[in-house]
């Protein structure tokens, strides 16, 4: 056990365990499940978010700590840039290493298109490695796109953009084939039957996985795919891009970009722009901890809305609802969807199944800051929690479907003498997932011509909420069409000579015009972290 006070508490989750098993929570009302929503969600908190001034979303809402970052300062010194004199040439420059950066690196390299991908970290430090659960995809015979639509679209609160929604189902069951294809080792049964599994939101059993390492596994796919093609694909990692150019008729035409370990300046010029930087889970909104990867700061958010593209429910975050809240070295760390897929129940301090398992991320979230904030929660000195009750895994699918099924889980609590198959583990929501960015239409375009956007880093594909597996879909079904589109623009574009930041002035006058005057500077491109505390400085010396 705990080996502390919470031994304690623990006995009581364990004394239930039984009972608790056969418990079956009914599913809440959809009244049930707005006045959990109005009452406890993060994004409900009104005095968190700030009324954006200036740009193509003035007058609109945003996280507080994002809002600072839009408005902020430009990196760019102009007496050190040269835009007459390009250090790289491309057809489509791709920022960001993610998912859907590799993903429309290989498509767009499929039809001839030179790339340039260009990543602040390196290829595959991304949220797509993170990913554990699954991916979504209606390839049974018991299930369709039609109804994968339902699910993701009411999920989502009814407010995903349609096209967005119908273009991420329908393309779900080649996009695993795809991925099968390039090597993606799925869980499959002994005739080689992809094994599918339910998530919170989901009507059928369409998550297919690898074991609890999918998101690593495909991340492992791709990236090889991608560093197998030299010839048509240049990667150059430890490189930020830290502002859109664009040419004389105000289309994206490259990027300014700055090595992150020098500090050194270079130009990209190309024909189309991807932005893949995926998510924001460094930013911290409202101190919560996250999920995500080092990198995660919203730069893709920064860079778009500086050149002038419209951003979509910017205001909408995914808090997943079981992040680890015990021991402090992994706090935030995610606790998949699977374990509950798989039978793991939510239970309280008194050691009571108070919601089911399978509501929506958003719902269940909210459920689990309720029983804290009401006194149901355990408190502890590293983040007051539920209890997720792990070990009934084995109790209902036989010992070992632990180690067997979500490996991951087991060793990421092991090493800190917590053993998922005979002990709960605590559980509090994470920052885990940004629903909202850069608005896009069916093609991947945002409202910049030539700049078009894939990914985390895109608002629309989801709505206000989002599915388990329909994340890992979103970065291999839109980097596919993105690909695919900025392949065939880059066929009918050239190379512009006529390259401009103007509308990084321009953008400095309104902030003046608006009364601006914070010293903040973005994109952040990495957190710094003081005393335990997400502290954001710029990167020293750039």
């Amino acid at each position: 056990m705990y080996g502390n006070y919470l031994d304690e508490e623990a006995k009581i989750v364990a004394e239930n365990r039984e009972k608790n098993i056969k418990c079956e929570p009914a599913r809440l009302t959809a009244e049930q499940k707005d006045e959990l929503l109005l009452n406890f969600h993060p994004d409900r908190i009104k005095e968190q978010f700030k009324e954006i001034k200036i740009g193509a979303n003035k007058g609109q809402k945003a996280p507080i700590e994002l809002t600072d970052m839009l408005e902020a300062k430009s990196r760019i010194d102009f007496d050190k840039i040269n835009l007459s004199k390009a250090d790289y040439e491309t057809d489509v420059l791709i920022i960001g290493g993610g998912g859907a950066g590799c993903s429309a690196a290989i498509e767009a390299s499929n039809r001839g298109s030179k790339v340039l991908l260009i990543t602040k970290l390196r290829v595959g430090d991304a949220n797509t490695m993170m990913a554990e659960g699954g991916i979504q995809a209606a390839d049974k015979p018991n299930d369709s796109p039609a109804q994968h639509y339902l699910d993701a679209f009411g999920g989502g609160h009814f407010d995903g953009k349609p096209e967005l929604v119908y273009t991420l189902v329908n393309n779900a069951p080649d996009a695993i084939k795809w991925l099968n294809e390039l090597g993606v080792e799925f869980d499959k049964e002994k005739d080689g039957t992809m094994i599918t599994t339910h998530g919170g939101g989901t009507s059928r059993k369409r998550m297919h996985a690898c074991k609890d390492y999918s998101g690593a596994e495909i991340m492992r796919t791709l990236r090889d795919e991608t560093f197998n093609r030299p010839d048509k694909i240049n990667v150059v990692d430890f490189t930020a891009a830290i502002e859109i150019i664009k040419n004389e008729q105000g289309d994206a035409a490259g990027a300014v970009l700055m090595n992150i370990e020098t500090g050194e300046i270079r130009i990209a010029k190309a024909k189309v722009v991807i932005i893949a930087t995926g998510g924001a889970g460094r930013m911290h909104y409202q101190g919560f901890p996250t999920s995500n990867h080092y990198g995660a700061t919203a730069d893709g958010l920064v860079l778009a809305y500086r050149a002038g593209a419209k951003l979509m429910y910017q205001d909408s975050l995914q808090y997943h609802p079981t992040g680890a809240a015990y021991p402090s070295q992994i706090l935030g760390k995610l606790v998949t969807e699977k374990v509950r897929s798989l039978g793991a129940k939510l239970v309280n301090a008194k050691g009571d199944v108070y919601i089911h398992p399978l509501e929506t991320r958003d719902v269940n979230a909210s459920g689990i800051i309720r029983e804290v904030s009401e006194g149901r929660g355990i408190k502890n000195e590293v983040q007051d929690a539920v209890w997720l009750d792990t070990p009934m895994i084995e109790k209902i699918h036989g010992e070992g479907t632990i180690k067997k099924r979500i490996p991951a889980m087991y060793n990421m609590f092991i090493k800190y003498g917590i053993d998922i198959t005979v002990d709960p583990i605590l559980v509090y929501p994470t920052l885990h997932y940004q629903n909202g960015g850069i608005e896009i239409d069916k093609k991947c375009h945002s409202t910049v011509k030539n700049l078009l956007a894939a990914g985390e880093v895109t608002g629309g594909v989801h709505g206000t909420n989002r599915l388990m597996g329909n994340s890992l879909l979103d970065v291999v079904v839109f980097g596919r069409v993105a690909g695919i589109e900025a392949a065939e623009l880059a066929s009918k574009t050239e190379l512009s000579d006529k390259l401009s930041l103007d509308f990084v002035k321009e953008f400095e006058k309104q902030r003046k015009e608006a009364g601006i005057n914070t010293d903040e500077v973005s994109p952040k491109i990495l957190p710094k972290y003081t005393h335990g505390n997400p502290v954001f400085e710029e990167v020293k010396g750039k």
